[in-house]
């Protein structure tokens, strides 16, 4: 007989290591396992330097964070440990966030964070305790199925958390239990009530914790002194339209603040950062039906090098704020696309795309990729000339 973690034991002779953010979720989902019985031990990653956020709303991984994942571990009776993973987050997240920015990309920290030190760091140090598995608060569900564990999409659509989590692989999925995949958050936040924790109220963390203020230009500049490389702001037809204080400073997509007048309504369609150029052209310039990626991970059945030669139909996601739409899955000489089955604007090098095997519901999760780049829908044609995306 499994228990609740699918595993063959007792809850008391099972060891579960718990990733305690100092956030509501994470501490309930500790509190949850230990009322079940389970062999809890909390662990903290202290991930940059706490002093500059200790006050601060909305950190995470930081001084306030890990007092409260103390106390929350003091009051539900379970061992806790802080380790010190700065020079790793470092290297691994921030030092990639910021080389990402200067190369024209709009990178995803999260999902770094969770594949080079959360799922594979902090899993290490969970062998190490003698855990059995290692669970977090995560918005996503796993499953049994057939050859493994599969990642599946949580009950609550709104806190869904698997954009972020398709870079977990077969061998982490196999230790790893989401104990929150099956409910909602306002549940959540009861629990916590019940519990009696310091957190209930607690508000949710930003996505980008090492990024205090939002502007993400000046974290960049401090890591990469000269990294902003001043340049021209290029309409798609040729014409110079002005001049930008470095690409870091723009995103694909972008309309506001361009700092150009030129009475049509421009957005900014590409970033060369190599000829330090904001590329910029109407809405319609932004549409993309054909994506390519790079670095995909798959969980999926069978072997992504084996898919039809048509394609695979899937749902897939390019931003985190956007609901799975109808793709098709290829794997061609230059490595695995997206044909999109409606356009998509603001496709941005640096993103994720991420498979699902069908749009609605707790679909599961196949895998997903780095958007490597998206070629135009519209050729655009100014003035005899033509002029792409």
């Amino acid at each position: 007989m499994l228990n609740s973690l699918d595993l063959p034991r007792r809850p008391q002779d099972t060891r579960v290591v718990v990733a305690m953010s100092g956030g509501v979720d994470s501490s309930v989902c500790a509190a949850l396992l230990k009322e079940q019985g389970y062999d809890v031990i909390g662990v903290t990653l202290q991930l940059y330097d706490h002093g500059a956020a200790i006050h601060r709303k909305g950190a995470c991984c930081a001084g306030q964070d890990i007092h409260d994942a103390r106390e929350v571990a003091d009051r539900i009776g379970i061992p806790h440990y802080v380790l010190d993973y700065e020079s790793r987050f470092k290297e691994a997240v921030i030092d990639r966030f910021a080389d990402s920015y200067v190369a024209g990309e709009t990178p995803i920290p999260c999902v770094e964070c969770n594949q080079r030190v959360k799922f594979r760091d902090l899993l290490g140090t969970a062998r190490d305790l003698g855990a059995d598995v290692l669970a977090t608060g995560h918005y996503v569900a796993s499953r049994a199925v057939p050859g493994g564990r599969g990642l599946f999409r949580p009950r609550d659509a709104e806190r869904d958390q698997s954009y972020f989590m398709f870079a977990t692989t077969r061998e982490q999925l196999d230790i790893l239990r989401f104990p929150l995949g099956e409910m909602t958050k306002p549940e959540t936040r009861q629990a916590a009530e019940r519990f009696g924790l310091s957190v209930a109220a607690k508000p949710d963390s930003q996505d980008i914790c090492f990024v205090p203020s939002g502007r993400y230009a000046q974290v960049i500049e401090k890591l990469k002194p000269g990294a902003a490389v001043p340049g021209e702001i290029v309409h798609l037809d040729g014409r110079v339209l002005g001049q930008h204080q470095g690409v870091i400073h723009y995103t694909i997509g972008q309309r506001k603040g361009l700092g150009i007048a030129t009475g049509e309504p421009l957005h900014v369609i590409r970033l060369d950062a190599e000829a330090a150029r904001v590329i910029v052209g109407p809405r319609e310039a932004l549409a993309t039906r054909h994506v390519a990626l790079r670095d995909v991970n798959w969980i999926g059945d069978g072997a992504l090098e084996n898919l039809p030669a048509e394609g695979l139909e899937i749902a897939v996601r390019v931003r985190s704020t956007r609901a799975p739409k109808p793709a098709l899955l290829h794997f061609g000489p230059e490595g695995p696309t997206i044909e999109l089955a409606e356009a998509e604007d603001g496709v941005s090098p640096g993103q994720a795309a991420v498979f699902y095997d069908h749009a609605d519901g707790q679909a599961r999760v196949l895998g997903g990729g780095f958007i490597r780049g998206a070629r135009p829908q519209t050729v655009f044609a100014y003035g005899g000339q033509t002029a792409a995306a």
